[in-house]
């Protein structure tokens, strides 16, 4: 009996040394996420987070971008960067629209014009501009649109092919102030 509830005790304090000393959240750029501030949202009228992508946001419907709110921006930001992605692709994470160098002062991204707000980067398509959903048959895959307020304003990058997700991650590393993310589901 005495063994029972010292191995409680222990798993007790494990329990409790992870809750309290465990692994801390970090931002994309490894600071810890305290740094980030968690006024800043993305939502759009289009589909609620975790909910349902409609059908005329991607491959199957008309391929455009869904319309996007973009509110609490903190002072001192600089410029915006948008990044959507599928972490459930079966080759690995998948990119499907990346705009950076967007005006921190805007309060949306409307539907169809998406590209005109900010510069384009490359997706995983190999094409510049918004790709939308499209997974295989099967599961219903998550589409994570993630916007990133800098301290800075990424300038053009100059590189002889648009730059790729990578490139735009490096280039936010340590300048980001504030983070915000919307999650749509598509499957087929």
């Amino acid at each position: 009996m005495r063994r029972i509830g010292g191995i409680l005790i222990v798993a007790a304090v494990l329990i409790l040394g992870f809750v309290l000393f465990g692994p801390k959240k970090t931002a994309p750029n490894g600071e810890p996420a305290t740094n980030i501030s968690k006024t800043m949202t993305i939502t759009s009228s289009a589909f609620e987070h975790n909910g349902k992508i409609p059908k005329k946001y991607t491959c199957d419907g008309e391929n455009v971008n869904p319309p996007l709110a973009i509110s609490g921006v903190p002072e001192g930001a600089k410029s915006l960067v948008l990044i959507m992605d599928d972490p459930d692709a079966p080759s690995g994470t998948f990119t499907h629209w990346i705009l950076y160098d967007i005006d921190p002062k805007i309060k949306g991204i409307p539907e169809r014009i998406g590209d005109e707000i900010g510069i384009a980067g490359e997706t995983s398509f190999g094409k510049i501009g918004y790709g939308g959903p499209c997974p295989p048959p099967g599961k219903p895959h998550r589409y994570f649109f993630k916007l990133y307020a800098l301290d800075f304003g990424l300038p053009p990058i100059d590189y002889k092919t648009p730059p790729q997700k990578e490139d735009i991650e490096s280039g936010m590393e340590g300048h980001i102030l504030a983070q915000a993310e919307l999650i749509g589901i598509y499957g087929r």
